[in-house]
């Protein structure tokens, strides 16, 4: 048997391609992609692949270097039927060059631990069958290192039970899973959206057409700005009543939502609406499949309730473009050969991704998939399968007793920094039917869930060897959630996967060119994609990748209310407050304007005796370090706290600011972010630049009432502002006082607060 069995394996090794023995000892068994489907499943084979196997192959390749060949070269070559001979040639020239794998995609935040029981299915030749359903990984990550450094190790969390499970190659449509109408409505959005084709001409305009736009006002979300760069801006206004019908929402969500949202829901609003007003009109711009930028969305008031709805969107897109590949596999089957026109099947994008969600820290995405696994289960005795639950609740969750239990911190940080609060995290999910797969590989996920960090070390940069960003190629639906985190994060990375967004692929990854539509094969799948963008603030860099970056045909819109009341209407104590303005000729210019302004004019003002206790609040820390590197060079008496400032010294420097030790204490934003500490002895303030967030502004003058000793009539607080700063001057003083400071002639205005 022994004899017989290894001369099988050698004669099944012989067969493959090099790609193929590459993927089976990684994973223990075949990529599904070459299986050959029949009506009778099969079960998967399984055997040991020597490392020797590859070795004079490798060799060899090593001698030369390949030239690389993109994935849009392969794709015509496969469009003028090349044939199998050749294609399996150019699959081992791209080996040397092909990047992070699947297995890879999942360190990290998609996992690089396997349970006891996967790792001897790996190194025996035991059935798949045999893995646990959830797996429960003894240890923890060991893969971890530096982006670009090689992580493949034996003990990495592949998953292979599950890969033929959620294939979308080899599974069809089941008859009980509900019927597929709503696919073939003409009124569904989604086939309208995926199915309108553009012409080359309205492409080539958009680089050249001025943006049209058009206001309404809705009743909850107020003042709402249409635009468009393609010819036609079509608007609409909600009405008043929604049924769960005309939404074309996908089984089983119909019955599902009502239960999820409830928690939202209460008295007769329970019984007329399954949504709230709010979600209500979000979700109908959402449903419309234009981008939407909606920065009100706040973690202490409403994001929970934004979350659903725009959980529900995903599910109901990612179901309905599943059973569309789902349906055409059966319709395939049930032809006969060579019948039928291969573009009535163009139904996928060029890698499988559909959905990419950007969330900041893991208990975001803890939350989000509780949220798809309650949309498809709902309140049905029976469940749905959910590989991986338990290793990604271990993960993912929380042990409260973690928290120091008399930490005091205002109501906003405890909704932000709740559970677990780890920024670098990605993994994938997939979904077929009533079942979903936690921790897939990326090219056979259909959600990706990333942070921007998590994002950043995968995709790489310029010159790095390991990179990959060919899962980006078919986003059809992004979504950025709570934008206004990531920039106390690193904006940086935000910016790097924008301009990574919907980029042509490099490797084929296995795809059937036969199947993909024609606007993704021409490139032009980001005037497709939807964006969903949500923050809790207006701010110029989080407009200006909304504005650069989104392009979608069916419009974008955007809801632009105006502060009337800022945020100085909440300092509680008495205080003077001057702002001065300075003057720059244009935006490259405002950060050495700044600068200049408060050498010459303003620090002049503070002499050492007269002005002590003076905090300075910066808000960027390139600023900070521009002027903590002047006060060394001029010898001042300052001290600094920053967010990469050990606790011991941020100790010192408040005991030294407190007793007056100290005269200056440089303090920077995202300090206050993370830390939100209360800074004692402040008598002077100096706003080198306005908070991003408006109600920093009053938190840091309320703190001058900390150390109350009778010295309030001495107490001052100066701002530094620019015309450019108008959004996060409205968002202090309110839309009117800003219009009027900013018109005016005068580079000086007062305001007390706290009169009695």
């Amino acid at each position: 048997m022994g004899k017989r069995g290894s001369r099988s394996q050698s004669q099944l090794l012989n067969t493959l391609t090099k790609k193929q023995k590459k993927h089976l000892r990684d994973f223990g068994e075949e990529h599904p992609f070459y299986d050959r489907v029949s009506r009778k499943e099969a079960k998967p084979q399984i055997c040991q692949l020597s490392e020797s196997s590859d070795s004079s192959d490798s060799e060899s390749e090593s001698e030369s270097e390949p030239e690389q060949v993109s994935g849009y070269h392969k794709l015509l070559a496969t469009l003028k039927n090349v044939s199998e001979e050749e294609e399996e040639d150019e699959e081992e020239e791209e080996e040397e060059d092909s990047i992070v794998d699947d297995a890879e995609m999942n360190d990290e935040g998609g996992g690089s631990d396997v349970s006891v029981e996967e790792k001897m299915a790996a190194e025996s030749t035991e059935s798949p069958e045999n893995v646990p359903l959830s797996a429960d990984p003894e240890g923890k990550e060991d893969g971890e290192g530096p982006p670009g450094t090689s992580q493949a190790s034996p003990e990495e969390f592949t998953d292979a039970k599950h890969e033929s499970l959620f294939s979308l190659e080899t599974n069809f449509l089941e008859e009980e899973s509900g019927d597929n109408s709503s696919l073939k409505a003409s009124q569904d959005p989604f086939l309208q959206h995926v199915n309108k084709e553009l012409k080359e001409k309205e492409i080539q305009a958009v680089a050249t057409n001025p943006k049209t736009t058009h206001e309404l006002k809705w009743p909850i979300l107020g003042q709402l700005v249409f635009s468009s760069k393609f010819q036609k801006l079509e608007t609409f206004k909600p009405p008043k009543d929604i049924d769960l019908k005309s939404l074309h929402l996908q089984k089983p969500l119909e019955s599902t939502w009502t239960k999820t949202n409830s928690q939202f829901l209460s008295g007769p609003q329970k019984s007329s609406s399954p949504f709230t007003p709010l979600q209500k009109e979000l979700f109908l711009i959402m449903n419309s499949y234009r981008d939407l930028f909606y920065p009100e969305s706040t973690a202490l008031k409403n994001g929970e309730e934004i979350r659903h709805v725009y959980c529900l969107h995903v599910i109901n897109h990612v179901l309905k473009a599943n059973a569309q590949v789902l349906g055409n596999n059966s319709r395939r089957r049930s032809q006969k050969f060579g019948v039928g026109d291969d573009d009535d099947f163009r139904d996928q994008g060029l890698t499988r991704p559909k959905v990419l969600i950007v969330v900041p820290f893991r208990e975001a995405a803890l939350r989000v998939v509780q949220l798809f696994i309650s949309l498809l289960e709902g309140d049905s005795k029976k469940k749905i399968i959910v590989s991986n639950k338990k290793r990604f609740q271990g993960e993912y969750g929380s042990d409260p007793e973690e928290r120091p239990p008399n930490l005091k911190r205002p109501e906003d940080y405890e909704a932000v920094f709740v559970g677990n609060i780890d920024d670098h995290f990605r993994i994938g999910v997939a979904i077929l039917q009533r079942s979903i797969r936690l921790y897939a590989p990326f090219y056979s996920s259909d959600i990706l869930i990333a942070s921007p960090l998590g994002l950043r070390t995968i995709i790489g940069g310029e010159g790095e060897k390991k990179r990959d960003f060919d899962f980006l190629s078919s986003i059809e639906l992004l979504i950025i959630d709570q934008a206004d985190i990531y920039l106390m994060q690193n904006w940086e990375h935000v910016l790097h996967l924008m301009n990574h967004m919907n980029l042509l692929p490099l490797d084929s990854h296995g795809v059937d060119f036969s199947r993909v539509r024609m606007w993704s094969l021409n490139n032009w799948s980001k005037y497709y994609r939807q964006t969903l963008l949500f923050g809790a603030l207006q701010d110029a860099q989080i407009n200006s990748v909304f504005n650069k970056y989104c392009v979608n045909m069916q419009g974008q819109v955007a809801v632009r209310n105006v502060p009337m009341t800022g945020s100085i209407s909440h300092v509680l104590v008495q205080l003077p407050h001057v702002f001065q303005r300075m003057e720059a000729e244009n935006l490259a210019s405002v950060i050495d304007a700044r600068f200049n302004f408060f050498v010459n004019k303003i620090l002049p003002q503070y002499p050492d005796a007269v002005m002590s206790h003076t905090l300075i609040y910066i808000p960027s820390y390139f600023d900070f370090v521009r002027l903590r590197n002047y006060f060394k060079k001029e010898e001042l008496n300052f001290t600094h706290i920053c967010e990469y400032t050990q606790k011991s010294r941020v100790s010192r420097a408040r005991h030294f600011f407190l007793q007056g030790e100290k005269q200056f204490l440089l303090f920077t934003e995202r300090f206050h972010f993370y830390k939100r500490y209360t800074i004692k002895g402040i008598r002077n303030l100096i706003f080198y630049e306005l908070p991003t967030y408006p109600h920093f502004y009053s938190e840091i003058c309320n703190m001058l009432r900390a150390t109350n000793r009778g010295e309030e009539a001495t107490w001052t607080c100066t701002v530094l502002y620019s015309k450019y700063d108008a959004q996060r001057l409205a968002a202090v003083v309110g839309v009117e006082r800003a219009a009027q400071m900013l018109q005016s002639k005068k580079n000086v205005h007062l305001f007390i607060t706290g009169e009695k």
